[in-house]
């Protein structure tokens, strides 16, 4: 596919944006000062590898048709029109132990308001070993009955806010009421954009599991209007019922992203689903083991991936409003891959803490 005119005349806007507000620095390579900032930052040599890459892509691609480089569907919905790439991934899901989930659960007379570690003990040495046995207790008798009516009719959602405001969000327990839904329910979300908030996503990218094996769908806007068709179809699959949302720092950033998009387009808002940020159970499990806790080098540590001809998420945009300029699509394979890899990094290592914490011994 050829980019229009109206498409090239966008990309060049674009790229007046970018030169003015460009949201990373290069920085020299061992700078260690600069790893705290690590999302604003690129390395020289990663930035000057990047560029060279982008200019090899253009030469390679250059006078070759959208549709002899990647293969997918043009889908049509109520947005409008897009471009959707399927891919599968073989993925190993571990077996869930969600019986022991629920025994701690039980066992955990804290998540009972006005009982702290402290209070614990001394219930338990008395004989309140579990929360149903809390119910005879004169004081605590009524706060253990409200637990108990939301750990057994409770949604998964309202059960990770009464684990997170007792203990902390990062917490095991949190991430183990992912138990509660069967695989299918998952959908694993990363967003490539142009730039942070109020500027377009350009590639949506969905995980969800079918048949044992990971189904990426890949919703590309292969030009700025095609946004809100990427939108809607991605949103679709939040809409199902019993989904729960897997994110990594999509708390901070995709969620806000996502909603802001919609609010854009006068399409609402999601709200009320069940969200894991594998971010912050990552942060818990290995803050004190490894210097870095981004998604690439949890990747790498962590199930020994090793990424080649990556470019860093901060220069998507640089890549993508080339393409949108030249009509080159030499641009869009990178992006494309590194979103496609992205999501599968993300479902191996959701599936990885959930094995960890709540697998089958």
């Amino acid at each position: 596919m050829s980019a229009t005119h109206a498409s090239a005349r966008i990309g060049s806007l674009w790229q007046q944006r970018l030169d003015s507000m460009r949201e990373y620095e290069v920085v020299r390579d061992g700078n260690i000062f600069a790893t705290s900032f690590a999302n604003s930052i690129v390395f020289s040599s990663e930035y000057e590898k990047a560029r060279d890459h982008l200019d090899a892509l253009v030469t390679k691609y250059r006078n070759v048709r959208f549709e002899d480089v990647f293969s997918g569907s043009e889908i049509v919905n109520e947005g409008g029109t897009c471009f959707l790439r399927k891919t599968r991934q073989d993925i190993r899901i571990p077996a869930l132990d969600i019986d022991r989930f629920r025994i701690e659960i039980l066992k955990d007379l804290t998540l009972v308001h006005g009982v702290g570690p402290k209070i614990q003990t001394r219930l338990k040495s008395k004989g309140y070993q579990t929360l149903p046995d809390l119910v005879q207790h004169p004081k605590f008798r009524s706060p253990a009955n409200d637990v108990l009516k939301c750990l057994q009719g409770g949604s998964s959602t309202e059960i990770m806010d009464l684990i997170g405001c007792r203990h902390s969000k990062s917490h095991p327990r949190v991430l183990g009421a992912a138990g509660l839904h069967e695989p299918e329910d998952y959908v694993f979300l990363d967003i490539e954009t142009l730039g942070l908030f109020s500027r377009p996503i350009i590639l949506f990218g969905v995980g969800k599991v079918e048949n044992g094996n990971l189904i990426v769908h890949q919703y590309l806007i292969r030009d700025i209007n095609e946004e809100q068709s990427a939108l809607t179809a991605t949103i679709d699959h939040l809409s199902i019922e019993q989904a729960a949302l897997i994110t990594f720092n999509g708390k901070s950033f995709d969620v806000p992203y996502v909603s802001d998009r919609l609010a854009y387009y006068g399409m609402g808002c999601f709200g009320g689903i069940p969200h894991f940020d594998v971010l912050h159970f990552s942060r818990r499990r290995w803050k004190d083991h490894l210097p870095s806790l981004r998604l690439a080098s949890l990747e790498t540590a962590i199930l020994g991936i090793h990424r080649h001809d990556d470019i860093p998420g901060q220069m998507v945009p640089e890549f993508y409003e080339t393409y949108l300029r030249t009509g080159n699509c030499g641009p869009l394979v990178p992006i494309i891959e590194h979103n496609k890899q992205d999501v599968i990094s993300l479902a191996l290592l959701f599936f990885y803490l959930m094995g960890e914490s709540y697998g089958y011994c």
